[in-house]
């Protein structure tokens, strides 16, 4: 154009309807705005679902389904909606120079936003159905990502389940007797109601003969000396090392060895570790036996039990 063409005074005409700038690429815009609303749902619907199957956990198939049956609708809805109900251009218009008024610059920039607000007011349906997923699928994503954090430590570095008076019970629940063992036996044990507890697991020994017409062997550091009943002594079984279970009992040489890193303790010294990584003894559990001859804790670890860790004192 040349330089004496009319320059605009004033803002542009308002957004119409019928503007071409702003008609969308299909022939068919309702029946568009149907396939991506339709979508649109059925992701919500799979988001929902990946909620429920993974609340009811078991079933990664559905999860997979469900999660991704949801994100393939969502995107083909948000798609199609971009695709086939944005206006698609190029438009050209031709100017006669390239610098404008600042009443142009303004008038431009409200017709620009004005027509975009006009696109996406047209299409409400879509634009709520996009919300309504987009907000069903991060709250489900919250789900695994919530439950992956677990519960909170508490104590449990320091403290296990074992108390005064917790009664030595089997991994089926069956209290153990004096008498249960014979010299040399060695058993897995768990505080009564925390059966199967990694962090409870204690390995009980009944102390072997030094010969045939010995008495049972019982031997404690100061301080441990009643800590023992009629031969048996308790020990964790979590290595101080990296935790593995030291469940290997050498009757001959009166030690535990750690599978893992063939760390060794001495039973008969308080379980100090006489080979390999181990930097501390085994705690020990000092037992008594009840009345009826069960054997029972006096009270809880007096130290934690397992690896180090930064707060441990």
């Amino acid at each position: 154009m040349s330089d004496d063409a009319p320059r605009l005074e004033g803002p542009l005409p308002p957004a119409a309807l019928d503007d071409p700038h702003l008609q969308p690429y299909a022939k068919h815009p309702e029946r568009a705005q149907a396939v991506a609303a339709v979508a649109m749902v059925v992701g919500f619907l799979g988001f929902i679902g990946f909620g429920v199957a993974y609340w009811v956990g078991d079933s990664a198939q559905w999860e997979a389904v469900t999660l991704g049956g949801g994100l393939l609708a969502l995107g083909f809805g948000v798609t199609a909606w971009g695709k086939y109900l944005m206006p698609q251009g190029p438009f050209e218009e031709e100017r006669h120079e390239f610098h404008s008024t600042e009443a142009e610059r303004e008038a431009m920039t409200a017709a620009v936003t004005e027509r975009g607000g006009m696109v996406l007011r047209r299409r409400k349906l879509l634009g709520g159905l996009f919300a309504l997923g987009s907000t069903a699928m991060g709250i489900v994503l919250l789900f695994p990502l919530l439950r992956s954090l677990g519960p909170k430590p508490g104590n449990t570095l320091f403290e296990t389940n074992w108390t005064k008076n917790s009664q030595l019970v089997t991994v089926d629940g069956r209290p153990i007797h004096v008498d249960d063992l014979a010299v040399g036996g060695v058993l897995t044990v768990f505080p009564r109601g925390y059966t199967g507890s990694s962090q409870d697991q204690v390995i009980l020994i009944r102390l072997a003969q030094l010969g045939p017409l010995d008495p049972p062997l019982v031997i404690n550091p100061p301080g441990r000396t009643d800590w023992g009943v009629q031969g048996y002594v308790a020990y964790s079984k979590m290595c101080t090392h990296l935790g593995c279970p030291v469940g290997l009992y050498q009757e001959q040489t009166q030690q535990l060895v750690c599978p893992c890193h063939q760390s060794i303790f001495n039973v008969l010294s308080g379980a100090i570790p006489e080979f390999g990584p181990a930097p501390r003894p085994l705690p020990q559990l000092p037992l008594t036996a009840d009345s009826a001859g069960n054997l029972r804790s006096q009270s809880g670890f007096n130290q934690a039990v397992g690896p180090g860790f930064w707060e441990r004192p």
